[in-house]
């Protein structure tokens, strides 16, 4: 690959990540706003779509750095820097996947078995459900942050993004070990929001009347093709890196770019995502 390719594509990926931000930030940070403000914790839908919106916000905090490093080909920051910045977005597609299906889960007992599951849709166990996923995180980043700076310190020249996450014909087994781990994952969770998905549809095709069901049912096949829309952003990633293939950086331009798309999963999945909380009590979620 010649000089002035690479030079576009670079300039390409910074516009890209530069559009992200640009979008992604004002509508997460106006729906983490909105969750927040008018809508208090006690619903578990809430509770996972503000840690979904937080997880977003790291993620494009750390996009500014991604576009230097892009737009000038150099990285002056530390190894340590770029780990913070690579881990962001490693545990970003992880953890947004598995907000995304406890949202669906939640959704599944609201609508399938809403008496049998009220003990279980408490806000105090949504809470340990985010707790266990960010705790999950920090347990696999332990050993995966420390590959990584193994991995950098072998580069004379002060490097990022392109070093780890684009082409390396010889993984190392911890990372292999990641990347299978995470496809698996991937995998298991979009199966339960299908099987979630179908339940609630087949829920809401007997019980309602004709006129609710159309509204409701298209609701939920909304939000069945955003979700298959988002897990099909997250997959190609670690398949890349499981693959070998030799350049996943639009890959990464791809996944990154879809947390513009998760304020659109607030809202159709939320009910009451615009009123106030008094509203919301009454009004319900689905």
């Amino acid at each position: 690959m010649n000089t002035s390719n690479v030079i576009t594509e670079d300039r390409v990926y910074a516009g890209v990540f530069g559009c992200v931000m640009v979008i992604g930030l004002p509508l997460n940070a106006v729906a983490l706003w909105i969750l927040l403000r008018r809508h208090s914790l006690k619903s578990p839908n809430a509770v996972f779509m503000v840690n979904l919106a937080f997880s977003d916000l790291l993620l494009i905090i750390s996009l500014p750095m991604r576009i230097y490093f892009h737009a000038t080909g150099t990285w002056p920051l530390s190894n340590m820097a770029c780990l913070i910045i690579t881990m962001l977005f490693r545990d970003n597609i992880r953890s947004r996947a598995m907000f995304i299906t406890f949202i669906s889960v939640d959704r599944l007992l609201a609508v399938v078995y809403p008496l049998r599951s009220r003990h279980l849709r408490t806000s105090s166990n949504a809470w340990k459900g985010a707790a266990f996923v960010w705790s999950f995180l920090l347990v696999v980043n332990i050993r995966e942050s420390l590959d990584f700076l193994e991995h950098l310190q072998d580069h004379t020249q002060p490097t990022c993004f392109k070093s780890y996450d684009s082409y390396e014909p010889l993984l190392s087994k911890t990372r292999l070990a990641v990347i299978y781990l995470q496809i698996v994952l991937l995998v298991t969770m979009l199966t339960v929001n299908i099987v979630c998905t179908v339940m609630v549809s087949w829920t809401l095709h007997r019980h309602l009347s004709d006129s609710a069901k159309v509204n409701n049912k298209m609701k939920v096949m909304l939000i069945f093709v955003m979700n298959l829309v988002l897990f099909a952003m997250f997959l190609p990633v670690p398949i890349g890196m499981a693959a070998h293939g030799k350049e996943i950086m639009p890959l990464v331009c791809l996944t990154v770019s879809n947390c513009c798309l998760d304020p659109l999963l607030y809202y159709f999945s939320f009910d009451s995502f615009w009123k106030k909380k008094e509203d919301a009590t009454n009004g319900g979620e689905m």
